[in-house]
């Protein structure tokens, strides 16, 4: 908000910990769902975008209108750990996070992925999402 470039700790223990996984083979990505205009907190996830990268991450990007187009879901903040476990994250009404729903039946799991699947391959990578949003595209 005050127009300076975030600065992110590369020794933090998130970045140690995704270093190492993505260092070992493990594959880290996420697709952000962006509104448009993009949120604050939107706006401070994609100037982190680099920092992901820079750790191994994979992140995507998607307009909030695509991926309805796109019938993906509005439960948009979830992780999926070792194809078996999904994490969704419970927001309240102000966004803040409230809880952690684990799911770890095979159908639902398989829903989740389907889903994962699908906005990876309409998301767009960091850099052209940027270069398009910038554009005003």
């Amino acid at each position: 908000m005050r127009g300076e470039t975030p600065t992110w700790d590369m020794a933090s223990p998130w970045a140690r910990t995704i270093s190492a996984k993505t260092a070992d083979g493990a594959s880290v990505a996420r697709v952000r769902i962006v509104d448009n205009p993009p949120t604050e907190g939107q706006r401070y996830l994609l100037a982190h975008a680099e920092h992901n990268a820079q750790l191994g991450e994979e992140v995507r990007n998607m307009w909030r209108e695509d991926a309805e187009r796109h019938n993906l879901p509005d439960k948009d903040f979830f992780w999926i750990f070792d194809s078996h476990i999904v994490a969704l994250c419970l927001w309240d009404g102000a966004e803040d996070l409230t809880g952690v729903e684990l799911i770890s039946e095979p159908a639902q799991v398989n829903q989740y992925k389907r889903w994962r699947d699908a906005a990876m391959h309409y998301a767009g990578p960091y850099p052209e999402f940027v270069t398009r949003m910038t554009a005003g595209e």
